[in-house]
This record gives structure tokens, sequence and C-alpha cells, in this order.
């Protein structure tokens, strides 16, 4: 065999490493196919199990003191308000003052025409004088039987019948006499007067309108309201009443000034809640010197609040209502949820201050999720930079 021609025994040699080194090749090829897989799979589902864990977002209490306001609806009323009917029946003579006119204690502001009441002065006049008149007789009999008694013309029984008769007839006249001053005292009533200094802020009547007598025949003729002081009238909530204390400052605000307030101070509580709003009524003093403020208009109340001593407040939305009652998921040091139980001392709108139930150092979740249970896991929230991404969900 020629010396340059490969021996049959070293090809077959060199064939069968070949095929060793490629089935080693093969081999690692899948093996490393199958790590690739297996460590793929495993980060899948590390991912998928660290999405299923529900992440949120916690913070503590805030424990700042905030000093609170409550606003509620009022209505405001004139510090002094007098409704004028009539005394005597008959007809509206004239009228001396119109509405938003302003007057004065004792100035007139209608006359009335009674003349029915005149006739009655008239006959209580007559029935006066006549019984007057018979008092006399009847004293000048008396004193002329005393004077006779002496000399027996005049007998006992006829002087005590004459005493009677005296007394009957000037206890006739007195009473005459009242009847005439009662109806010289209704007399008076003909002329409607301001009771005091303020505004007339009604009238119900015209010229020739028939006047009933009371307080039943109609409206009131005139209304005359004192509004240099106005009192502010609101329905407290119950759980606040007792922070509200007579002598609390208050600010009026009304649709015609806007972004104007107006001081004002509680002046009464009614000390009793009304069963069917669960109110107390309160009272509140505004100075209205300048009579910007109307009677009779509506406002907003808003009220100072004492600040308590400490105060735990949390967002509003941290809030679980449920049947097991109210109640706030914390987080422990295991990343595991803790539902507490608590109670609200003020509710502020975006945040409420807890009464009881957690302390300063509880991690409070902010949005708990519906559903969410003691011992459930989650994970923790941190705040990113802007530009970073999630490193989870990259992988």
């Amino acid at each position: 065999m020629p010396p340059d021609v490969p021996s049959p025994t070293l090809s077959k040699r060199r064939l069968g490493l070949a095929a060793v080194a490629l089935a080693i090749g093969a081999a690692a090829i899948v093996v490393s196919g199958i790590r690739t897989r297996d460590s793929a799979s495993a980060r899948l589902s590390e991912w998928t199990e660290q999405r299923a864990v529900p992440v949120v977002k916690v913070a503590p209490p805030d424990s700042k003191v905030r000093r609170a306001t409550i606003e509620l609806p009022g209505r405001l009323e004139a510090h002094a308000q007098a409704q004028l009917f009539a005394r005597v029946t008959g007809y509206l003579k004239e009228w001396k003052a119109d509405i938003g006119a302003k007057v004065a204690a004792g100035d007139l502001l209608a006359e009335i025409d009674a003349p029915d009441l005149d006739q009655q002065i008239m006959q209580a006049q007559a029935d006066l004088s006549s019984a007057q008149a018979n008092a006399a007789l009847s004293a000048a009999n008396l004193t002329r039987g005393q004077s006779l008694i002496g000399s027996g013309a005049v007998s006992k029984l006829d002087l005590e019948q004459r005493t009677a008769d005296a007394s009957n007839k000037a206890g006739i006249a007195r009473s005459m006499q009242a009847n005439l001053e009662r109806l010289r005292a209704l007399e008076k009533y003909k002329r409607i007067v301001a009771p005091f200094d303020g505004i007339v802020t009604a009238r119900a009547t015209d010229v020739g309108a028939l006047i009933n007598a009371g307080a039943g025949g109609g409206p009131a003729l005139f209304v005359v309201s004192d509004t240099r002081r106005l009192r502010a009238y609101v329905n407290v909530p119950q759980n606040y009443v007792p922070s509200i204390k007579v002598g609390t400052t208050a600010r009026i605000m009304v649709p015609e000034y806007p972004g104007r307030s107006f001081p004002a101070v509680v002046e009464a509580s009614a000390q009793s809640v009304e069963a069917a709003s669960g109110t107390t009524r309160m009272q509140l003093l505004v100075d209205n010197a300048t009579g910007e403020l109307m009677t009779g208009a509506f406002a907003n109340v808003s009220l100072d609040l004492p600040a308590p001593d400490v105060a735990l407040n949390v967002p509003a939305s941290a809030l679980i209502f449920d049947q097991d009652g109210l109640r706030v998921a914390t987080v422990d040091g295991t990343n595991r949820v803790v539902l507490k139980t608590v109670t609200i001392a003020r509710d502020m709108g975006r945040t409420v201050e807890i009464g009881s139930g957690i302390t300063p150092e509880d991690r409070i979740i902010e949005s708990p999720q519906d559903g969410i249970a003691t011992g459930d896991e989650v994970r923790i929230a941190t705040p990113q930079r802007a530009g970073a991404t999630d490193t989870v969900a990259k992988q």
C-alpha cells in the first residue's frame, strides 16, 4: 500500500471520534436548551407569583393636629321681629309706612276707622252718666235717711235698704266707668304703631280693607324687624354638639356676597335632640350694623371645632365597612394584613380622625382591596423615581 494512502483502520477511528464529538455536542445543546427552558419557566413562575400578591401603598397615621371646621346650612332671622295685628274691627283708613321703610318706636304705621267701636264708646258714656246719676240719687236718699233715723221718721229697715241700694248703684257706676275705660284703651289700637326701631319687612293690607280683630283673621298687617343684629339658626349633628359650646366662633357665608364671610358667635343651644333628624338646634348672633345681610336669607355656617391634644388621621379611603363593623387594614412586620376595628372621632371629608383602634406606629393601607382579610400577604409599593421601570415585569 502506498505510503500516502491512509489505512482503513485509521479512517474508521477518525469516523468514530467524529461521531462521538457530534453526539456530545448534540447532548450539550439539548441539555443547554432544557436548562434555559427550566430557567425561563422558573422566572415566569416567580413573576406570576409576585403578581399574584397584591401591591399596596401604606403610610403611618398622620398625627398632626388639625383645626377642624364643620359647615352647615342655616337661616338668618331678625334679632327682634314683631307681627302686628289689629285689636279692633273696622276698615283701614290709611297707612303711613311701606316695606323697606325705616321706622322708630312709636311711629304711626296705619290707622283704622272703627265706627262700631265709636258707637260703643258713646253708649258706654251714656250708661256711665245714667249709672252715676242713679248712684248720686241713692247716696242722697241714704244721707237723708241717716239724718231722719234719730227722729223715728225712717225705720231702721228702710235705712238698711237705702244703704244697700246706694252701694249697689255705686258699684254699677264703677262697672260702667271700667267699661268706658276699656273701650277708651281699645280705641288707642285704632292706631297701629311700631313697637321698636326697625324696618318694615312686610305689609299685607291697603286702604279700605276690612280689618278683623285678632290674629285669626289672616296675615299680620305689618311686620317690623330689627335687623341691626341677626340670629342664625343651624341644626348641628348630635356627635358634634359637645364640641360646640356657647361662645364658639363661626363664619357666615351668603350667596349674594361670594368670597366674603361675616363673623358670628354661638349664643344659645336647644340642649335637646330632634328625634326625626338627630340634630340639635343652635342659635348664633350676627352683627349686621351695616345692613348688608337680609332677614330670612339662606346662609352657610362654618363652625370652628376645638382641636384635640392628640389626633390620628387616616385617609377616608382606608376605612372598610362590612358586617364586622368599621375597620382599617394594617401591615405587620412580615408584610401580612391585620384588620383592626376603629372608631371615628371626626369626619373631615378626605381624612378621618380616628378615636381608637390604631397606634402611631401602624402602617395603614391607604386603599385596601375588596375582600382583603387578616393574614393575606401583600407587597409594599415603593415610590419610584421618574424614568424608573418595574424590573419584575421585565423578567
